[in-house]
């Protein structure tokens, strides 16, 4: 196991009620997921430990790459972990632990991505990650 890991922070200015929401309901969450040009075509989540997940990031050239994974926890509307599998990335599952945390301006999201196998896949998440999280707070501002 790896440790190399990844956190990203965000003030999203929304009640962390409606950013756990964006976060863990498919018929809102295909409305941000992606990041750039990456949409998301089709969501499913089982939201309770030892439920399943799966997302589908479909490219601009049509190709689609799954996340899948298991919840390990939900504390709504407080945290989620959960492991994280992509389709296309031939190491074992990572680790995802969100917070939303009450923050003055909204909710303070805590991302951390853990047990990467590399720092290549590290940084392509990191990457991915911010482009999502750049969609969900324009969503969440409108």
């Amino acid at each position: 196991m790896s440790d190399l890991e990844l956190t990203s922070t965000r003030v999203i200015k929304a009640p962390r009620e409606r950013v756990f929401d964006a976060w863990t309901r498919p018929d809102i969450l295909v409305k941000w997921w992606g990041p750039g040009e990456v949409i998301c075509p089709e969501a499913y989540i089982d939201l309770r430990v030892g439920g399943e997940y799966r997302i589908a990031n479909r490219d601009p050239d049509g190709s689609v790459a799954w996340i899948t994974g298991t919840f390990e926890e939900v504390v709504r509307p407080e945290r989620l972990v959960y492991n994280w599998t992509v389709s296309f990335v031939a190491h074992a599952a990572t680790l995802v632990t969100v917070l939303f945390n009450i923050h003055p301006e909204g909710t303070e999201v805590v991302l951390t991505h853990q047990r990467f196998a590399d720092a290549e896949v590290r940084d392509m998440h990191a990457v991915g990650w911010a482009g999502c999280i750049d969609k969900l707070e324009a969503l969440l501002a409108a």
